[in-house]
């Protein structure tokens, strides 16, 4: 579900999420960045300027009115999962999770998947990561298990990522994937280029379902056809980044 405020566009999970927790994804517009960055680019890693990103981030904590600043993380395309608000600086990770009220768990992509969890009970969250080298790596399950909890209580969303139409890889990742569960097989279509057209959001879903995830439910966008809404790499090289976030409120 598309909501806007003050020029700003965000994603709001359609899932049966307890009422106390929040969880939103951003879309690209209501920023202060300049091309190539325009405009709600959200990282400081991209070539950015640094009060352009400050700016932004200062407008989505008021627009979605964030208790606290997000918990950023430093992704490097793995499979570690760290508690929010623990850390002063953002660490090395590719998840984060939390059983705190006011702790906003983060991640920032523009192509790969963005997944939030929450247990059904409301009580704990958290956010993944996951491009190709992180799912195969096993972020989700490095989320699912930081949760710990029964992984049959748990909502999963998959966030606006590249659509199958427009990831195109190699051999090499479909060995991987395939290698990871015999099933990833069918999420590949062989095509002109003797390569494989790959569904991230199949691929994604069969790793919750092996996990234990039963209540999956998932954004159709994809990133890189629509440039009106969204960053994508793979089609600019040189981009803006956004978020997605999930947090607890207080009962």
């Amino acid at each position: 579900m598309i909501k806007s405020s003050n020029g700003i566009q965000w994603i709001e999970p359609e899932w049966p999420a307890p009422a106390q927790v929040r969880a939103v994804s951003t879309l690209r517009s209501g920023g202060v960045s300049n091309p190539p960055f325009a405009s709600l680019n959200l990282a400081l890693h991209v070539g950015d300027a640094v009060n352009d990103v400050y700016e932004n981030r200062r407008r989505i904590e008021h627009a979605f009115q964030l208790p606290n600043q997000p918990c950023w993380l430093q992704q490097v395309h793995g499979v570690i999962a760290v508690e929010a608000g623990t850390f002063n600086s953002p660490p090395e990770a590719d998840a984060s999770y939390t059983r705190e009220s006011n702790t906003v768990c983060s991640v920032m992509t523009a192509d790969c998947l963005p997944i939030l969890f929450c247990t059904k009970q409301g009580d704990r969250v958290a956010a993944a990561h996951a491009g190709w080298r992180g799912l195969v790596g096993g972020v989700l399950e490095s989320a699912v298990q930081a949760l710990n909890c029964p992984p049959a209580h748990l909502l999963a969303w998959l966030g606006p990522a590249i659509g199958q139409k427009s990831f195109e890889v190699g051999d090499e990742v479909r060995t991987a994937f395939s290698a990871r569960n015999s099933i990833n097989e069918n999420c590949f279509v062989r095509n002109s280029n003797q390569r494989w057209w790959a569904d991230i959001y199949a691929l994604a879903r069969n790793e919750l379902l092996q996990l234990g995830v039963q209540d999956i439910f998932t954004d159709t966008s994809c990133t890189v056809t629509d440039a009106s809404r969204f960053f994508s790499y793979r089609r600019d090289g040189q981009t803006g980044r956004m978020a997605s976030m999930i947090w607890l409120q207080p009962r």
